[in-house]
């Protein structure tokens, strides 16, 4: 089966007034468009276009409800649209938060509880390929003796920061920096950065001082000076994995993560910061970050295959002369983002058109699917 399903864009304050609308063709509202969620997460489902009113979940527990186990999609798909930066953070391994998640429930924490770190007992991996010609990010711990000279690009200010390196590594200082006691340190690093100069570090320098406008005193300033700036390009993707430090900080693209909420922050949020559990999961490596380079599946197909089971991401670039066959794993979400595209499938006979902003969901019978017309589409779906 092929149905239609959309959702309203989610105004986090991050979000960028004009990314989401100029992709779909329309007016911008005036206010912040941050995410748009496509799939079954309870805390925003996508509404199944059948005229019935349900949302994705309730229509996928009907689809199975003689087995009496409804199924769940293992993945969320998104537009994201970064105005200015999203917190710093990192997410658990399946291990980690299979343990965790159990100790919070046997201490009885309420799960709207501020001081709750766990939502579910789920991993959240997460995979972004950038739309707009340039998507900046801060992505995994830089490598440190690139970090040791951009510290001393700082000056005397930052002596404490490489101090803490040296005797306590990127954890300790992660939490140092985090706890309170630097801010004082904190604060003279951040006045540093604002009037250091540095033909190596010009961007790094630049990002800093825009997240020191807009975090004024936020430890994460200094955090983030440890992390690597990543600027993709169009088509480019970028896969962070469990423990890895990263913020999103400007441009649209397209993200696929397992269905989690479990996110520990560290820095550039006015939310609460779980120093501890942070560091429990931190992922302390460092060096430069690589990109995840698609793989051919196909004509005008590529996959972005991060190795996990829990998804993986199809980009097909369709041409008006021949359709595109893409073959799917499981239940998949098929989101336009260029141009104007219809999609079949091996069951059902009637095609759905998708322009820009506009996604359908394939039950596992219809693959493959063919996409006719001139655009571009991203398949999310099963990984291994």
């Amino acid at each position: 089966m092929l149905i239609g399903i959309s959702n309203a864009p989610r105004d986090s304050a991050w979000g960028s007034p004009t990314l989401i609308a100029e992709l779909e063709g329309r007016e911008p509202t005036g206010a912040p468009e941050a995410e748009v969620w496509f799939g079954d997460h309870p805390a925003s489902p996508s509404a199944v276009l059948d005229g019935t009113g349900r949302t994705l979940d309730q229509w996928l527990a009907a689809q199975d409800a003689e087995s009496g186990t409804p199924p769940r999609l293992p993945y969320l798909l998104k537009l994201l649209a970064a105005a200015s930066t999203l917190s710093i953070q990192a997410h658990p391994s399946k291990a980690h938060a299979e343990a965790a998640f159990a100790r919070e429930e046997a201490a009885g924490i309420p799960m709207d509880a501020a001081h709750r770190s766990y939502r579910d007992d789920n991993h959240k991996p997460e995979l972004i390929v950038a739309l707009s010609e340039r998507f900046e990010a801060l992505v995994g711990v830089r490598d440190l003796a690139a970090t040791r000279r951009l510290l001393k690009a700082l000056g005397d200010a930052a002596a404490p920061v490489q101090q803490r390196l040296d005797t306590d590594g990127v954890g300790g200082t992660v939490g140092w920096l985090l706890s309170g006691d630097a801010q004082d340190i904190v604060d003279a690093v951040i006045a540093a950065a604002t009037t250091a100069e540095s033909d190596e570090f010009g961007f790094e320098l630049e990002v800093s001082r825009r997240l020191a406008t807009a975090y004024p005193g936020d430890p994460g300033v200094v955090v983030a000076l440890l992390m690597n700036v990543v600027t993709l390009c169009r088509g480019e993707g970028v896969y962070v994995g469990a423990g890895v430090l990263h913020a999103y900080l400007a441009g649209l693209g397209v993200e696929l993560m397992a269905a989690s909420d479990n996110v520990m922050r560290g820095g550039l949020t006015p939310k609460p910061i779980d120093v501890p559990e942070l560091l429990a999961v931190l992922d302390e490596s460092a060096g430069a970050v690589a990109l995840l380079q698609p793989e051919p599946a196909g004509e005008g197909v590529e996959r972005f295959a991060p190795g996990i089971p829990d998804f993986a991401l199809l980009r097909v670039e369709s041409v008006s002369t021949s359709p595109r066959v893409v073959e799917t794993t499981g239940t998949a979400i098929v989101l336009a983002t260029a141009g104007e595209v219809a999609v079949r499938g091996a069951v059902t006979a009637d095609p759905i058109v998708l322009r820009p902003g506009q996604a359908l969901l394939a039950t596992p019978a219809e693959s493959p699917l063919q996409v006719v017309g001139a655009g571009e589409v991203f398949v999310a779906q099963s990984g291994i």
